[in-house]
């Protein structure tokens, strides 16, 4: 964590999955402070309660903010002396913001533009924000309102001399906070059915520390205006259902189809076809370049590109799809389920 030596992080809607993950990979490190920004109190007094008793030697390291990204008052009042910033605050749940989408605006795009405004203001030098699937090809408020976050993100990495400014895109984090495989474990505990949206729908998985990898790697490696983008794995609802069934004692026979969701998509995607044409493979990763001809809009009638990447869309149906012993794996060895299975 060389990099992190002696400097001083943010998190905006630190007290989210996010946030926890990230401090239980830096606290011990040689980072110098992290900063927890958010807006409820309660979450941040149990956050700190929780490190003092789980890690005392080095929970003096977390300074908790309140404030609110809508607020850039607040933001700017925490922002003085950060070297960087990791942006998760955001509104996440696709049926909330598809009732109240005004609030997705104000906090996902209005919010991301205060942050990054008070970032370059204050001379942070590396901002890394986190979108989401659902940016790409948005059907619903809450992509609609990451992807334009998303543009945000390029039109300031684009202006700011100084504060490098990234975006990571990635899939659904298994166990974050309001996912679904929490909601099954309690349902096949409480001997209820087992809710399944529909049987076929594929969604991308990654774990919490994979996310927080990819985070790091953006921050390592992106350039400004850049959206990283990991080669994730995929599963249908149904196999998610079955491997959680299996680690738990679920009757599979019980699983209930309950039709799609407000918003909801039969798949994601993390790559566009039209992002595709230009994304960069890393290996385990995709970058993005942003388009870096300025405002003259005649070059984009006269400089147009020739050729293009043969991959075409990268979507949560023609990545590698796991099977249920190989989704089960990938679940039990998250800390959250370990935690789950030793208390059953």
């Amino acid at each position: 964590m060389g990099l992190f030596a002696n400097k001083t992080l943010m998190i905006t809607g630190g007290t989210g999955s996010f946030g926890n993950a990230v401090l239980n990979r830096f606290l011990n490190t040689d980072i110098g402070e992290i900063r927890i920004f958010s807006r409820d109190e309660k979450k941040q007094d149990d956050m700190r309660h929780e490190y003092q008793v789980r890690m005392p030697e080095v929970a003096d390291k977390i300074r908790f903010y309140i404030g609110d990204v809508r607020d850039i008052q607040s933001v700017k009042n925490a922002m003085h002396g950060v070297d960087f910033v990791f942006h998760a605050a955001a509104l996440k749940q696709v049926p909330s913001c598809e009732f109240f989408p005004m609030e997705a605006v104000k906090t996902n795009v209005i919010g991301t533009e205060n942050v990054l405004t008070a970032a370059i203001e204050a001379g942070v030098k590396n901002v890394v924000c986190l979108s989401t699937d659902k940016a790409a090809y948005p059907v619903n408020a809450m992509g609609t309102s990451k992807a334009m976050m998303e543009k945000v993100v390029v039109a300031k990495a684009r202006i700011s001399e100084t504060t490098k400014i990234c975006c990571t895109r990635y899939g659904n984090v298994m166990c974050s906070r309001g996912s679904v495989i929490p909601l099954w474990i309690d349902q096949i505990r409480s001997g209820a059915p087992i809710t399944v949206t529909d049987p076929t729908m594929t969604r991308f998985i990654m774990s919490l520390d994979e996310a927080v990898d990819l985070v790091l790697f953006a921050f390592e490696h992106g350039e400004a205006g850049d959206i990283l983008v990991q080669k994730a794995p995929a599963c249908t609802i149904q196999t998610q259902a079955e491997a959680v069934c299996e680690l738990f004692g679920g009757d599979k026979s019980s699983i209930k189809i309950i039709g799609i969701r407000h918003g909801e998509k039969m798949y994601e995607t993390l790559l566009t076809n039209e992002e595709c044409a230009k994304a960069i493979d890393l290996g385990d990763f995709y970058r993005v370049p942003c388009d870096k001809r300025g405002l003259n809009y005649d070059k984009y009638f006269s400089r147009g590109d020739v050729s293009r990447n043969t991959l075409t869309e990268f979507n949560s149906n023609n990545t590698r799809l796991l099977n249920v012993e190989e989704t089960k794996a990938k679940i039990a060895a998250l800390d959250y389920i370990k935690a789950e299975l030793a208390n059953q």
